[in-house]
């Protein structure tokens, strides 16, 4: 699995991200609870865990964020508050489960597994629809109006990014990322000029618009 972890503790970060990795799991860690925001919503991960107590956005901001985004990756928080009022409140937030520090990491991994299993928690949507717009991922074809659009493959990856976030605005360091795989400005236009590319297949050609440009904001495809 994909996992991201947020977590500052300069020791339990890294102890849980080789963990997750000896266990053949991705794991990204990120130390600062805004930066694992922008991480959890430009990247596609199975499960997030998160820490309660974080520089810059607390835990429990993070998943409210998260969900009131529509960001429905399963999500653990950790915490060294082990009152019944503050799991409550890690639940009611939005968290998917809740683990009190110090913990084994076999109980954290067996955690993992089960969220991972849970029916509805990680449903993979094969169609992805904006208006007249369809995207058939196992087909790897894209119509609009029932007219079929050929595009390259990074059109269709960037495509794809953005349908999945339909509604949110993704930033140009995010599709960087996400779509690129780069992690630093490389001083190109070129998400402009995937865009300009996109929308003269996608739009141009019909009566309405859908992928809209957020002034000093980034994209988004119409929700």
């Amino acid at each position: 699995m994909k996992i991201l972890v947020i977590e500052d503790d300069a020791t339990t970060g890294p102890y849980v991200q080789a963990g997750l990795r000896e266990e053949g799991h991705s794991a990204d860690l990120v130390t600062d609870g805004r930066e694992g925001l922008l991480q959890a919503t430009a990247a596609d991960y199975d499960v997030l865990i998160i820490d309660r107590m974080l520089p810059s956005l607390d835990g429990l901001s993070l998943v409210k964020t998260l969900r009131g985004a529509g960001v429905r990756t399963p999500a653990i928080m950790l915490t060294a508050l082990s009152g019944v009022n503050d799991r409550i409140d890690g639940l009611e937030a939005g968290a998917d489960d809740y683990l009190v520090k110090p913990f084994a990491f076999g109980e954290l991994a067996a955690r993992v597994a089960a969220l991972a299993r849970r029916p509805g928690l990680q449903e993979q949507e094969t169609v992805l629809r904006a208006g007249d717009l369809e995207m058939d991922l196992v087909r790897r074809k894209v119509t609009r109006a029932g007219q079929e659009i050929e595009l390259l493959p990074r059109e269709f990856r960037l495509l794809e990014h953005l349908l999945r976030r339909k509604g949110r605005v993704q930033t140009r360091t995010m599709l960087l990322e996400a779509v690129w795989d780069i992690s630093f400005d490389p001083q190109t236009n070129v998400v402009e000029t995937h865009i300009s590319r996109l929308r003269a297949k996608v739009d141009k050609p019909f009566d309405s618009e859908l992928i809209e440009t957020v002034r000093g904001a980034g994209y988004r495809i119409a929700g």
